[in-house]
């Protein structure tokens, strides 16, 4: 069971959150074609390691996480704010 520990709440159940998606991928632009938003929106890569994902508390404080994760095994190294980054070190090559 995944269990992701909220900077707010505390350490919950993961049926606490929803996965919002890659947290490395930037946004389009108001510039940047229907093609461009159409590929953020439904284009996914299916990374193994670990990959740094948006969660949404919705069972709490409904706020926006960053979280750490690896695809494989599931183990969080890292949890924070939507403005805040994982260390250098602590980041995936």
């Amino acid at each position: 069971m995944l269990r992701i520990p909220c900077p707010w709440c505390g350490t919950r159940d993961e049926a606490e959150f929803r996965y919002h998606g890659d947290a490395t991928r930037p946004r389009p632009t108001a510039a940047d074609t229907l093609a461009d938003f159409s590929r953020y929106t439904y284009g996914r890569d299916n990374p193994l390691g670990w990959h740094l994902e948006w969660w949404l508390h919705v069972g709490g404080c409904r706020r926006l996480l960053k979280v750490e994760r690896h695809t494989l095994s599931h183990e969080i190294r890292w949890v924070g704010t939507p403005e805040a980054s994982p260390a250098p070190e602590v980041q995936a090559p």
